[in-house]
């Protein structure tokens, strides 16, 4: 087992995360006071990133991105959970699923993502479905050539800078068994399209200048040259999508915890009290033991669900576990983190505080810890008949 990184993989993570540190950090104090991200600095990040030659690396090579395997491009967002998510969407990742575009989509749509001329954001979760997709009330019915769509989403991310949204929509029944279940289209649709429209979203505590979004479609029309991959197949497709997100968020909440952690190390050997450094009491000491013990485990687990993905290895139950530890896992470093630098630690003057706060949707969105749970021991039981 070789669990050390190519050249080129090492390459790639000091490059990311130099980029980080010089171009996201200086602006992230600003964001969070404001919650915006000024539209030239989007711009300026995102065009950074296209010079970097970063821009869509998720992406094949035949279609313009930098065909990254699933570990190496795990270790790139990895170095992105470094920084503000406010900041690093525009470190453009266009969704994996763009490559189910077919023959015009690809010119309207997935090539331009991969260029970084056109924002997609992706529809899925309603008020009244979230980890149900299945019982989405948005629908689409189909109309002579085209669908006509109604309906409402929301917490939707970074909708409100997307040129175009992939919304996923019933359009239909069929029987199953476990009951009647809503078959599942996707949809792509233009910003400014008639019936479409983009509201503001919801205040949220976590990672603020990234925005949710409510959409809202009334008679909104969608030739049938929009669907995304078939008719009543989108479930397929979200599922593939999901597959890959979870990855990110496992990945995501790994390079937060490292920041957490470089930031508490030296805290604690340098702060004193009781004419000596906190760190060297057991309170303390054992603290960070388990920290680093936890973040190198979400880690290591996060890298080996990618390796099993990369390798041609169902890889569901890795990448739920993944998901699942570290997103928990950085939830419970943030939390001793701010334990061990005491009041300051909840202070502005420290970003903390925010990184506390940005942890705890990460065991929301992208499936929840419960949703993650069930695809584990789902794996686990099945094949005994349970």
């Amino acid at each position: 087992m070789n669990f050390g990184l190519s050249e080129e993989q090492e390459m790639i993570v000091e490059t990311v995360r130099a980029f980080v540190e010089t171009e996201i950090y200086p602006h992230e104090n600003e964001v969070e006071r404001s919650g915006i991200v000024p539209p030239e600095l989007g711009d300026e990040i995102r065009r950074k990133c296209i010079d970097l030659g970063f821009y869509a690396c998720n992406f094949p090579e035949e279609v313009g991105g930098a065909g990254l395997d699933h570990v190496t491009f795990t270790l790139v967002e990895r170095e992105l959970g470094r920084g503000s998510l406010g900041l690093t969407v525009f470190f453009g990742r266009p969704s994996g699923i763009l490559m189910a575009c077919k023959g015009e989509q690809r010119e309207r749509y997935l090539l331009p993502a991969v260029r970084g001329e056109k924002i997609d954001a992706l529809a899925i979760t309603e008020p009244d479905a979230g980890s149900d997709m299945r019982g989405m009330k948005c629908a689409a019915r189909r109309d002579g050539g085209d669908f006509v769509l109604n309906g409402t989403k929301h917490f939707i991310s970074h909708a409100d800078v997307a040129d175009f949204v992939i919304v996923f929509a019933a359009t239909g029944e069929e029987e199953t068994p476990k009951g009647i279940k809503k078959k599942i289209t996707a949809f792509l649709v233009d910003r400014g399209t008639p019936g479409f429209e983009i509201l503001k979203g919801y205040d949220s505590v976590s990672h603020r200048g990234y925005h949710n979004s409510t959409l809202s479609f009334d008679d909104c029309r969608i030739p049938e040259a929009q669907v995304l991959g078939e008719v009543h197949r989108g479930f397929d497709i979200a599922n593939q999508w999901l597959y890959g997100t979870r990855l990110t968020v496992a990945a995501t909440c790994v390079g937060r915890a490292r920041r957490v952690f470089d930031m508490t190390l030296p805290y604690a050997a340098e702060r004193k009290q009781f004419g000596k450094p906190i760190g060297a009491n057991q309170g303390v000491s054992f603290k960070l033991a388990d920290m680093i013990t936890e973040i190198d485990a979400a880690d290591w687990l996060t890298l080996a669900a990618a390796w099993q993905v990369d390798a041609g290895r169902p890889a569901d139950r890795q990448i739920a576990s993944a998901k699942l530890y570290a997103s928990e896992m950085l939830a419970r470093v943030t939390d001793e983190a701010i334990q061990i630098f005491g009041g300051m630690g909840l202070m502005d003057d420290l970003p903390l505080a925010r990184f506390w706060r940005d942890a705890r949707v990460e065991r929301i969105w992208d499936g929840t810890s419960e949703i993650q749970r069930h695809i584990i021991s789902r794996d686990l039981l099945r094949p005994l008949g349970a």
